[in-house]
């Protein structure tokens, strides 16, 4: 009998193959690096994005993809940002196929129907950044937030996907 692949690890090593906990109807990936500073500054985004939907089935997933980004320097970075939003290692980059993401930080939403995850929105959290180094003072629009709020009314995401800025995903194999 094959062995399933993990879909990615927790920080401690221990495989996590479902995304979405009992209850969830939406299922939101970040993608991050420790070393993008685009990734870091949005970090206080994504922790009170989690915490106002945390309450209304919406879970929210840190993914660090690149092969740099081990365990004990996720575990090092979340401490000095104060993360409490779950994280995962995508050591074999299979979030990354599964949301399309291609940089960091980008975000892919999913809509949970009888445990499947269906993709509704990838791409930017806002519109903060008009390109690598070149920030507004604040977003004008918020795709991530709009988009989670179309999955739990169950709507189509108003935009299903915008270019994010970033730094790129380092594909496997090369560091």
């Amino acid at each position: 009998m094959a062995s399933v692949q993990p879909v990615a690890f927790d920080l401690d090593g221990k495989p996590v193959n479902d995304l979405a906990a009992p209850g969830a109807h939406v299922v939101v990936l970040v993608f991050a690096a420790i070393d993008c500073p685009i990734s870091n500054r949005y970090i206080p985004t994504i922790e009170h994005l989690r915490t106002e939907w945390k309450s209304k089935g919406v879970r929210v997933w840190w993914v660090f993809p690149n092969p740099n980004d081990t365990a004990s320097t996720v575990k090092k970075h979340d401490e000095e940002f104060s993360m409490a939003t779950p994280v995962l290692l995508d050591t074999h980059q299979n979030l990354v196929h599964l949301a399309h993401a291609g940089v960091t930080p980008e975000a892919a939403v999913f809509s949970v129907h009888n445990g499947q995850l269906h993709e509704i929105y990838h791409g930017r959290i806002d519109n903060r950044y008009r390109a690598f180094g070149v920030e507004r003072p604040q977003p004008t629009t918020h795709e991530l937030a709009d988009a989670i709020e179309a999955a739990l009314t169950e709507h189509a995401a108003p935009k299903p996907e915008a270019n994010p800025v970033g730094c790129a995903i380092v594909p496997l194999g090369e560091k």
